[in-house]
């Protein structure tokens, strides 16, 4: 178990989108992976849970952050190969193990504190709730924003890591989100790069 939830060992920069529903995640990550003409991870959560939904008509229940958690390091692992240097997460673990004691009355398998504990990333970008609204099938809480950006914001400090608070309109969260991943580019050297390993391969193949 503890192994499907590790990250596998890849140089690259991971930058993770990280707070409450409804608050541009999503759209930010979009932006970013155009921006960096890279690719990005979306939420396996959504996809489990509306699946789940469309099915059984039931939303989220206990049972299913460890699939849901399991099925995100899944993804993130796959695309961090196909990633050229900078690979943008729509969630990481730390946001299961927040979802999971906001609405399990404080619970979350040590198995996923420890792995949401020591998962690196090199930047949280923190999205504030100046974002209307936006219903569906899967979301609640709305008169809870506030409360669960706390936990978020709570979150991030406890474990010490690194992140940037994004609020305004997106052009104006998209440009603090590029000035701060920029700065981390500069100091990494030899990142993977998805692009120049396909060009060695059909190099190799012509010789």
């Amino acid at each position: 178990m503890e192994k499907k939830l590790t990250q596998d060992p890849i140089n690259i920069v991971k930058v993770v989108l990280f707070g409450p529903e409804s608050s541009g995640k999503t759209t930010l990550s979009r932006q970013l992976a155009r921006h960096y003409n890279t690719v990005w991870a979306p939420e396996y959560a959504r996809k489990y849970l509306q699946k789940k939904w469309n099915n059984e008509r039931k939303t989220c229940e206990l049972e299913d952050i460890l699939p849901i958690a399991i099925g995100q390091m899944e993804l993130e692992n796959k695309l961090a190969k196909k990633a050229d240097k900078i690979l943008i997460c729509d969630t990481d673990l730390l946001e299961t193990k927040v979802y999971s004691e906001e609405f399990y009355e404080g619970f979350a398998d040590d198995t996923l504190k420890k792995a949401a504990k020591e998962n690196n990333y090199d930047l949280y970008l923190l999205t504030y709730i100046d974002t209307p609204w936006e219903a569906d099938d899967l979301r609640d809480r709305p008169e809870q924003r506030l409360e669960m950006f706390n936990a978020f914001e709570k979150a991030l400090q406890e474990n010490n890591k690194n992140y940037l608070l994004l609020k305004g309109d997106k052009k104006t969260r998209l440009q603090n989100a590029i000035k701060a991943i920029d700065k981390i580019l500069y100091q990494k050297k030899n990142l993977h790069n998805f692009s120049d390993s396909l060009y060695n391969i059909n190099v190799r193949l012509e010789e």
